[in-house]
């Protein structure tokens, strides 16, 4: 995930995030190798960013980009479908709101993805001084993001993907193979992982559960995928 930022003091680069259950995981198993998420913050970068992340009193600076894109826009179109939206947008602009506050219906949402006004993606628009961790934290939660995990005693292994992921989805992120030859899934909450020694004993116990290739992947779970090989 790239985090865009202007207007506050942040490393840029990769930066790790301090992931609470992720230590626990390692603390817990002891793996040979811990594979912690990183995200890349880009100072004044909003093209090429998943997040935005500006000062609440400062947000003008970002929208007035926006503006000055869709009036362009507005002068040049002759659809009026397209003007409809743009004059929509404008309105709210100019009310200092960023359109990913806004609703959009689904043709809306396709033609603003091919105008790429920079507020259409997720924005943090901050009021208090936070940690960078802090900051990750917001941004993984404003964009939809969660984790899973794998843990063992190779590997603790932290794996992000959109909240309302299918475990298909989740299988294909940690392999392709593990997703072209899934047969079924094994799912632990975190909690219940924790309170036992390894994934055998959770499925001895009977709290890890069986998972099809429609099951949604909830936060944190701990997962291992049954597959042809």
């Amino acid at each position: 995930m790239k985090i865009g930022f202007t207007g506050i003091d942040l490393p840029e680069g990769k930066i790790k995030y301090k992931d609470d259950k992720l230590i626990a995981l390692s603390e817990k198993d002891k793996p040979k190798k811990i594979s912690p998420f990183f995200a890349e913050l880009i100072r004044d970068e909003f093209v090429k960013s998943d997040v935005i992340v500006i000062p609440a009193d400062q947000i003008l600076d970002l929208l007035i980009l926006d503006m000055e894109k869709m009036e362009t826009r507005l002068a040049r179109s002759t659809d009026d479908s397209e003007k409809a939206l743009v004059e929509k947008c404008l309105a709210e602009l100019e009310n200092e709101v960023p359109l990913c506050e806004v609703t959009f219906d689904d043709v809306e949402k396709k033609m603003l993805h091919e105008l790429a006004p920079h507020s259409f993606k997720p924005v943090i628009q901050l009021k208090e001084e936070l940690d960078v961790n802090q900051i990750i934290e917001q941004a993984l939660e404003k964009a939809n993001y969660m984790f899973f995990y794998t843990s063992g005693p190779q590997e603790s292994h932290a794996w992000l993907v959109k909240t309302e992921s299918d475990i298909i989805t989740c299988a294909g992120k940690i392999h392709s193979d593990l997703a072209r030859g899934f047969i079924k899934g094994d799912i632990v909450s975190f909690e219940d992982y924790m309170n036992c020694h390894n994934f055998n004993e959770c499925k001895s116990k009977g709290v890890a559960r069986l998972a099809d290739r429609d099951y949604i992947v909830q936060p944190n779970e701990i997962i291992e995928i049954r597959f042809n090989t």
